[in-house]
C-alpha cells in the first residue's frame, strides 16, 4: 500500500521550462506527482508542463527568478495556499558565463554565483518550514565542473559551492526527517551545448568511459530516486552521473 506521503506528492523543479529541468519535472509528473513547473520564463514553463502532461496530476507553471528572495517568499506562500505541502524542492535553474579567470568581468561571475548557488540556498531557505512539515526532500545540481573546468572558474566555484551547501543542510535538517542529497552531471546532451564547439565536445568524450553524453532523462531518473521512499536511508551525499569521469 502507499503511504500517506506518496498518495500525494509535490514537487517544485525550477529551470523546468528546458533541458535537464524539463527531463526531471517530465519524469515526476509521469511518476505521479503534482510538479511545480518553476522557470524565469512563464511561457516556457507553461508549455513544459503540457508537453509534459502535468494537467492530470494538478501539475502548473511558476514564474520564478530564483535569485530573488521575494519571488520564493511568493513561491513558497503559492504552495502553501494551493497545494498546502511541499515534498521535493528541485534546485536545478543554471546558467553559464563561461570566459577564462583574466577575462570573467564582475557581471558574469555574479550572474552564474547569483543563480547557481545564491539561488540555491534562497530556495532552500524558503522551502524547508513546508519540507519539514512534510518529511520531504531537497535535490540541489551540481555538476563535473565543481572540481574545475577551463574557462568556468564561475561555474565551478558556484557548483562546488553547492556541494558544500547541501552537505551543511543535510546535517541540520536530519533531526527534522529532511534529506538533502545533490546530483553531478557531467556532459548532457542539452540545448545548452549547441554553442560548444565539436571539437571541444569530442575532447570530452575521449575522457568520458562510455565515450557518450548523458541524456536528460539519465539524469531525471536520479533526480526521482532521490526524490522518493527508496532513499530514505540517503542523505548528503553527491551522485555522479557522469558515465564513469568521476575525479578521485
Amino acid at each position: 500500500m502507499m503511504t500517506t506521503r506518496e498518495q500525494k506528492r509535490v514537487a517544485l523543479v525550477t529551470g523546468a521550462g528546458s533541458g535537464i529541468g524539463l527531463a526531471i519535472a517530465r519524469r515526476l509528473v509521469s511518476d505521479g506527482w503534482t510538479v511545480l513547473f518553476a522557470d524565469r520564463d512563464f511561457a516556457a514553463a507553461g508549455s513544459a508542463c503540457s508537453e509534459a502532461g502535468g494537467a492530470g496530476t494538478g501539475s502548473r507553471p511558476l514564474t520564478l527568478d530564483v535569485s530573488r528572495r521575494e519571488e520564493w517568499a511568493d513561491a513558497v506562500q503559492d504552495l502553501r495556499d494551493r497545494e498546502a505541502r511541499l515534498d521535493l524542492l528541485v534546485n536545478n535553474a543554471g546558467i553559464t558565463r563561461d570566459r577564462t579567470v583574466e577575462k570573467l568581468t564582475d557581471l558574469d561571475w555574479h550572474q552564474v554565483i547569483d543563480v547557481h548557488l545564491t539561488g540555491t540556498w534562497l530556495g532552500c531557505q524558503a522551502a524547508l518550514p513546508l519540507l519539514r512539515e512534510s518529511g520531504g526532500a531537497i535535490v540541489n545540481l551540481s555538476s563535473e565542473g565543481r572540481h574545475g573546468s577551463f574557462g568556468q572558474a564561475n561555474y565551478s566555484a558556484a557548483k562546488a559551492g553547492v556541494v558544500g551547501l547541501t552537505r551543511t543542510i543535510a546535517l541540520e535538517q536530519a533531526r527534522h526527517g529532511v534529506r538533502a542529497n545533490a546530483v553531478a552531471p557531467g556532459p548532457v546532451d542539452t540545448p545548452m551545448l549547441a554553442g560548444v564547439p565539436e571539437d571541444v565536445v569530442n575532447g570530452w568524450l575521449e575522457q568520458i568511459p562510455l565515450r557518450r553524453l548523458a541524456q536528460p532523462a539519465e539524469i531525471a531518473a536520479v533526480v526521482a530516486f532521490l526524490g522518493s521512499e527508496q532513499s530514505s536511508y540517503i542523505t548528503g551525499q553527491v551522485i555522479a552521473v557522469d558515465g564513469g569521469s568521476s575525479h578521485p
